[in-house]
């Protein structure tokens, strides 16, 4: 299967959630102008009856390609969030919200520039696609195991995904 890599934006990955990024954002001056902040940045969703959030840090290790996608995941009960602590790009995989994804829908970003995502809850999406050895803020519910499912592919499904 051949994906074309698409340069993330707010638009074409509105589907899918947020793409968080300073980028043409207004900022406040705070901390006696100190501080640049830039605040609502993405939009946190946390559902069900626990909806305590979890603040993360993820140890990403460089993806090695052409990368086997054999499966797919999502979180009915949270977005997620993936923000780089340093400056690192990463790959993501997606496909819409649906009971089983659409294989044939399956969409693929490049996200940089010190930029970062928030999944909606019930996307599906393929792990964490580091391009360095880096290290990454994730925020989702606190109850995880109940907050994940998994498709695995069939072996007519499963495909390489090449990044140049």
């Amino acid at each position: 299967m051949y994906l074309e890599i698409k340069k993330i934006t707010k638009d074409n990955f509105s589907l899918y959630g947020d793409l968080i990024t300073i980028q043409d954002k207004s900022s406040e001056d705070i901390n006696k102008n100190t501080t640049q902040s830039f605040f609502d940045l993405a939009n946190i969703e946390i559902l069900g009856n626990n909806k305590s959030p979890r603040l993360n840090i993820f140890k990403a290790q460089k993806r090695i390609f052409p990368l086997c996608i054999d499966m797919l995941e999502m979180h009915p009960f949270s977005s997620q969030v993936f923000l780089p602590i340093t400056k690192s790009d990463f790959l993501v995989l997606v496909a819409p919200i649906s009971k089983k994804p659409d294989l044939k829908k399956l969409e693929y970003f490049l996200v940089s520039n010190e930029d970062g995502i928030n999944f909606k809850p019930k996307v599906w999406h393929f792990p964490l696609i580091s391009l360095l050895d880096s290290k990454f803020i994730t925020i989702d519910k606190k109850d995880a195991e109940k907050n994940i499912e998994i498709y695995k592919f069939t072996e007519n499904e499963k495909f390489n995904l090449n990044y140049e």
